[in-house]
């Protein structure tokens, strides 16, 4: 039933005064209040493009237009005596049964899974159907038919075996009418009556997601851990402090409803050592953390409990591989157990591969074969900045001599150990003797670090020009990897070494470069203390000159 504008005008009465010769505030005050039930009616009703004016002559005509519009969207009708807006009592009954396909309240509190305590029975609407033209009515009863993981759409009859049951939508299906014009004619031609019935349907643990299940498990209003990462069998969770009373429960929970999954384990602590792992608990499943994964067609095999893996990092791992071309030089200096040595190996690409924990080394040997990229991979187990000095030094000498004019390929430099590489670029200050390359064949350094900083790709590349002493403006640029947690940015730093860092006696004399390193870091102090911006034109003076 809808208002005509001499309806609203006379009988649309509140506090005793007609709408339109109330004040324009007061009523669009009594609009704004009307329209916080109907939020979710905003794209069908567009009003964000209907804007109410001063003008008196146009508040009737607003007024009315509202009411017109809301008069014709489902489940709301006005009282014909009153003409006041109210909601149909399927909606309410919707509102109070929102938690329809939640698990029982009483599990609140539980931290020992007790699964048969998920035993719950609701009623649902459902369609009586005979069984021969099941499938070709399912087809066009999408909508209305209840979408549901691990519930069946179309149930026998338990009353009639040549009839079949469609569950329906709760949601969607309230009355008879919750039909569609297209569906009421399909319903008609293969003779089907629309009356809907009800049924009682039992559910149980196993038609929870996991992410039900642990929101009605942990106390109300606290973060629910649905999301890990996924490391073979392997489920690493990292819960916060309120849900370990849970702990075990929630891994026991991750292992149930993720097929594959036999273990959840853990963090207990930061990656802080030297050897990048971590300690971990394991929550729930078998201890046995030999694992395997598979990671842009790669295989790698390892024991996740003494070496480090972040599975995030996949599309990283692929953007430094794609950057390479065949016959390129890479030097990883923290390779862990090989996803960016091997790839980039298997592009036909010369590679060294580095890392000092003992673990990785032994695992990065192994995937190398794994993969059948031995021959083309040289591995190495020492720190860093041995590596650098050492290793790299040496073929970085025979690249960069007097024969690299002739060199096409490119030399690439990756450093990822977010938490420390940049101290790591110190190593390359003086690295070099000899006539300086040109400075197309400089080596291309990708550095990791993370960032807290309001700015986080300015305060990387002050960081990495704090320790190399010269200014990254001319040869740099900075890649957001990933959100790491609030406030906590990884990212990449990319560029050339420049000539005057790397080579010994060239014209930038070395002391300057010290003295110029400790300005930059008076700088990058400065800068997180936000006192930089009278130093700014001065600090590019003096990179400059």
């Amino acid at each position: 039933m809808t208002l005509s504008a001499d309806d609203a005008n006379s009988d649309d009465v509140i506090q005793g005064q007609p709408i339109h010769q109330r004040p324009f505030s007061e009523l669009h005050q009594s609009m704004r209040i009307l329209w916080r039930p109907f939020g979710f009616l905003r794209r069908l009703l567009k009003l964000e493009s209907c804007r109410v004016t001063e003008s008196e002559s146009l508040i009737p005509l607003a007024w009315t237009s509202l009411i017109q519009k809301l008069s014709r969207a489902p489940s709301i009708f006005l009282l014909n005596q009153r003409k006041r807006f109210s909601t149909m009592p399927e909606i309410e009954t919707s509102q109070r049964d929102s938690d329809l396909f939640s698990p029982p309240s009483d599990v609140r509190g539980m931290t020992k899974l007790d699964r048969t305590a998920f035993k719950k029975t609701v009623t649902i609407p459902v369609l009586k159907v005979r069984k021969e033209i099941v499938n070709k009515l399912i087809r066009s009863l999408k909508r209305a038919a209840l979408q549901r993981p691990g519930i069946k759409r179309v149930i026998d009859d338990p009353e009639d075996k040549e009839s079949r049951l469609i569950m329906l939508d709760p949601y969607k299906m309230l009355t008879n009418d919750s039909f569609e014009e297209a569906e009421l004619r399909i319903l008609k031609q293969l003779n089907v009556s629309p009356q809907i019935s009800k049924y009682n349907l039992e559910l149980t643990y196993e038609n929870f997601k996991s992410e039900e299940i642990l929101r009605a498990v942990l106390p109300e209003g606290q973060d629910v851990t649905s999301g890990f990462s996924r490391i073979g069998h392997i489920a690493h969770l990292n819960l916060r402090d309120h849900q370990l009373p849970f702990k075990h429960l929630i891994g026991q929970v991750m292992i149930d409803k993720n097929p594959g999954i036999t273990s959840a384990v853990n963090k207990i602590n930061n990656i802080d050592n030297t050897y990048r792992n971590f300690q971990m608990e394991v929550l729930s499943g078998e201890e046995n953390m030999m694992t395997k994964v598979r990671e842009n067609n790669y295989i790698y095999e390892f024991d996740f409990s003494k070496v480090y893996w972040n599975p995030r990092l996949s599309t990283e791992h692929s953007r430094i591989t794609e950057l390479l071309k065949p016959g390129d030089v890479l030097f990883d200096v923290f390779a862990g157990v090989g996803p960016f040595a091997i790839p980039v190996a298997k592009k036909n690409c010369t590679v060294f591969a580095n890392d000092l924990n003992p673990e990785s080394y032994k695992w990065l040997l192994h995937n190398c074969t794994l993969n059948k990229v031995e021959k083309k991979v040289k591995v190495f187990n020492l720190d860093g900045k041995d590596f650098l000095q050492g290793p790299v030094r040496e073929e970085l000498m025979q690249q960069l001599g007097p024969l690299s004019k002739e060199r096409k390929h490119s030399v690439h430099i990756v450093m990822n150990l977010p938490a420390k590489a940049i101290e790591f670029l110190s190593a390359f200050k003086s690295l070099l003797d000899g006539q300086p390359c040109g400075s197309e064949l400089l080596p291309i350094v990708h550095c990791y670090s993370f960032s807290k900083d309001a700015h986080p790709a300015e305060d990387v590349q002050q960081q990495a020009e704090a320790v190399l002493g010269i200014s990254l403006d001319a040869c740099s640029s900075v890649h957001l990897v990933r959100n790491v947690a609030p406030n906590k940015e990884m990212l990449c730093i990319t560029f050339r070494v420049p000539a005057a860092v790397l080579y010994r006696n060239h014209t930038l004399d070395l002391g300057f470069l010290d003295l110029l390193q400790r300005v930059m870091r008076t700088l990058h102090l400065l800068n997180a203390r936000g006192q930089t911006k009278p130093f700014q034109k001065r600090k590019q003076q003096w990179l400059k000159s």
